[in-house]
Parts: structure tokens; sequence; C-alpha cells
């Protein structure tokens, strides 16, 4: 891969190259930190194995095929939730942005300001709201949608600003070539602007997802079975918090990582620039 083509670093992209006393700075900052990292990590591994946290009977239930058969069970609901939620919150959000570039003033603001509070609003406080809330006024939902719709809601926000970066780094120029041929906004809109920035912004969308799985976790609140809340019925059967936790935690950061190699490799693919 060449130069010019070679995508950025957030190095590259925030500071200049540094100087060998810079170099030899780092190197140094880096071991003392390894060093330090190494001695904490020590020091909760100690502690575990004061307070027993390491004894078999907390670890043995991990090789029994029944456990990681319910664990794919949660598995599989996260990763439904996940798809779900994401495809609703693209198309919302592709909503908001038209509505925000549309050039129509009251609908400009509308979806400005819907925007701007689904980006400002936790989901955890939206997915009180479908729990809580919506049943009072007789709309009876299923677990599964109590926890995908507040999720989708809350990315579709985030989602609606990416896809209008990408809306804004198309060229004036192509859509000025359209106007002088007589095409309507709509249609240039369509056929030439949003194929564009959609491609721009496809490995920002899939990191987007990274996103919507770590807000599945609070699942738990309405008893929804993905991988956290079946987690939390294997601790209570085991009293094995420490390993429970461990293992989901691990399982969650191989998911984000796959999601985030899947940004990546689509960026290169497509021939997108991406600060990494």
């Amino acid at each position: 891969m060449s130069a010019s083509t070679k995508p950025l670093s957030i190095r590259d992209a925030l500071y200049e190259q540094p100087g060998p006393r810079t170099r030899r700075r780092m190197i140094v900052g880096t071991a003392v930190s390894a060093v330090l990292v190494a001695i904490g990590i020590a020091l909760i591994v100690r502690q575990f194995y004061i307070t027993g946290q390491l004894a078999p009977r907390y670890w043995t239930f991990l090789a029994q095929p029944t456990t990681w058969r319910y664990l794919l069970q949660g598995f599989r609901g996260t990763v439904s939730v996940a798809l779900v939620a994401g495809a609703l919150a693209l198309a919302l959000g592709l909503v908001l942005m038209l509505g925000r570039t549309s050039g129509v003033k009251p609908l400009s603001a509308a979806c400005r300001a819907v925007t701007d509070f689904f980006r400002g609003v936790p989901s955890l406080l939206l997915i009180y709201f479908f729990f809580l809330v919506v049943p009072q006024y007789g709309i009876k939902l299923s677990a599964f949608w109590m926890i995908t719709l507040p999720v989708a809601l809350a990315a579709s926000g985030v989602l609606a600003e990416v896809l209008r970066a990408g809306v804004n780094a198309v060229p004036r120029g192509q859509v000025e070539a359209a106007l002088s041929l007589g095409m309507r906004p709509a249609r240039i809109m369509f056929k030439i602007v949003l194929p564009q920035a959609i491609r721009y912004v496809i490995p920002s969308l899939i990191s987007q997802l990274v996103v919507v799985v770590k807000d599945t976790t609070v699942a738990y609140v309405v008893s929804y079975p993905d991988l956290m809340q079946n987690a939390r019925v294997l601790i209570t059967n085991y009293d094995a918090l420490v390993s429970m936790y461990f293992t989901v935690a691990i399982i969650y950061i191989l998911l984000n990582f796959a999601i985030n190699k899947l940004s990546a490799l689509v960026a290169d693919r497509l021939g997108v620039k991406i600060i990494r």
C-alpha cells in the first residue's frame, strides 16, 4: 500500500512526526506504564486469590456445555437486538438527515431538534420510558421491542449526523452542475449526493454498531434474555461473579473488535480513508 493510500492514524491526523528525543521519552513512558499496569493486574489477581475468587468451583462450570449453550442463547439475543436496532436507527437517521438538509426551515428545525434530543438523552432513560410510561397508555410491547426501540432511537440521532457529514463531504460543484442541467433537488439528492455520501460514511455506520451493542447490555431492565441477562442468571446459580463477568467481558471485546475490523475492511475495499 503506497503512502498516499495508507489509512491515517490518530497520531498522523493530530500531531507532527516526533523527533528522536520525543521518541525516547515515548519509549520510556510506555515501558513505565506497562510495568505499572502489570503491577496493578498482579495486585488484582492477588486480591482475587486471597478472597477465594480463583477457587476451581468458580471456574469449572465454564467447562460445561450447558453453560455455553445458555450463553449462546443470550448472545443470539444480543445480536438480534443490535441488528434490528441498527437497521431502524439507520432508517430513522436517514429520514432526520433528509429533513434537516431539505431547505424547508420548519422541517429542518424540527429534525434538528429531534436529532439533538436523541443524541442527548441516555438510552437507559428511553428504555425506562418504554418500560414504565408507554404501558400506562395501553400499548403492550414485548421485551424485545422495549429494548430495541430505545436503542434505535438513541442511535438514530448520531447516525443522522454521520449521514449529514457524508452529504457535506460531497463536492458542491456536482450539485451545482446538476442544477444547471435542470435536475430537481430531490433527484440530485437521491441520484448523486446520497450514494456518494453513504460510501464515505459506511465505515462509520458499521462502527456505530459497537455503541448499539454496548447499549443492549442494559436489557436486564426489561428482563430480555440477552448475553448480559443470561450471565446474571448464571452468576446467581453458581455464585461466580468474577469468572462470569470476566468471560462475558471477553465475549463483548471480541464482538466489538470484529465489528471494528469489519469497518476497517470495508473502508479499505471502498478506498475511504479513516482515522485509526
